[in-house]
């Protein structure tokens, strides 16, 4: 049998393999959150707060923890984008292709996309005790800014960076300002944006270690930036740390109610997306 066929049926088969192993794990873990959460989820753990001993077996829910999760994420992806966009606009449009500076700051931004969650969060924390800040919504909303800033800037500017300079170059020929030229830009790696923001939701949404240390925790929902927060990973995290089983499963239904709320939220950005891919 010819060798070029028999590498190409190799490497179909690692690829089937591959792609099996993938759907089982994803399969086994999902299965694994709904067979142990369903049966203990109630209306009650998603409307109310936790009550005296939650977690340890008593009474409530833990709304205050859906609701601190979705304030830190959502004003922490707000101000990502609010610091991403000018970055990536400038290192595509005001900076020349092959600019020293430019290639320096991505490799930059490669260092911070890799450097684990835990550091952010002991390095805000450590800002946080020299400036005199205890432990907040507000800190919770800086340090993953921080954390997911490095990934909104490296995947919208790997988008930018496929635009052909040719375009830049017609938009300036016809007139167009750098300022104007930037609309073009955005009109173009608009979808980039959406992934982007959904790739960095996920991070955040689902972060334990950096907000572990900034946000706090509380069993009430925050009314000012100075007040400690919930967030459903550590509210998962204490009750799978509890002895008794009916707790534990009790962390299996925050942790349904995690997935349903990042399974809305990348149906949401795909919708988005395929919107910006029409247009």
């Amino acid at each position: 049998m010819d060798r070029k066929i028999i590498s190409e049926r190799a490497a179909r088969t690692v690829m089937y393999l591959s792609l099996a192993v993938v759907i089982f794990l994803v399969v086994s873990v999902i299965w694994t959150i709904l067979s142990r959460g369903l049966p203990v989820l109630t209306w009650g753990m998603i409307t109310q707060l936790p009550s005296g001993g939650f977690y340890i077996g008593g009474e409530g829910g833990f709304l205050n923890a859906i609701v601190g999760s979705l304030l830190i994420v959502g004003f922490s992806t707000v101000l990502g984008l609010a610091i991403s966009l000018p970055v990536v606009f400038y290192m595509n449009v005001y900076l020349k292709p092959n600019s020293k500076f430019g290639y320096v700051a991505r490799l930059a931004y490669d260092t911070l996309f890799g450097i684990p969650s835990i550091v952010y969060g002991a390095f805000a924390f450590t800002i946080m005790v020299w400036l005199g800040m205890k432990a907040s919504l507000l800190g919770g909303v800086l340090v993953v800014t921080l954390l997911i800033t490095p990934i909104l800037i490296r995947s919208i500017d790997e988008a930018a960076r496929t635009i052909p300079h040719s375009l830049l170059e017609s938009s300036y020929s016809l007139g167009a300002t750098r300022l104007e030229t930037i609309g073009i830009v955005l009109r173009q790696i608009a979808p980039a944006i959406a992934t982007a923001t959904l790739l960095a939701v996920g991070r955040a949404i689902g972060d334990a270690a950096a907000v572990m240390f900034t946000a706090g925790f509380s069993d009430n929902i925050p009314t000012s930036p100075m007040q400690q927060t919930a967030t459903l990973p550590l509210s998962i995290f204490f009750q799978l740390s509890a002895p008794q089983t009916d707790v534990q499963d009790r962390a299996y239904a925050a942790a349904v109610v995690l997935t349903i709320i990042v399974l809305a939220l990348s149906l949401g950005g795909r919708y988005i997306m395929n919107r910006f891919s029409q247009k």
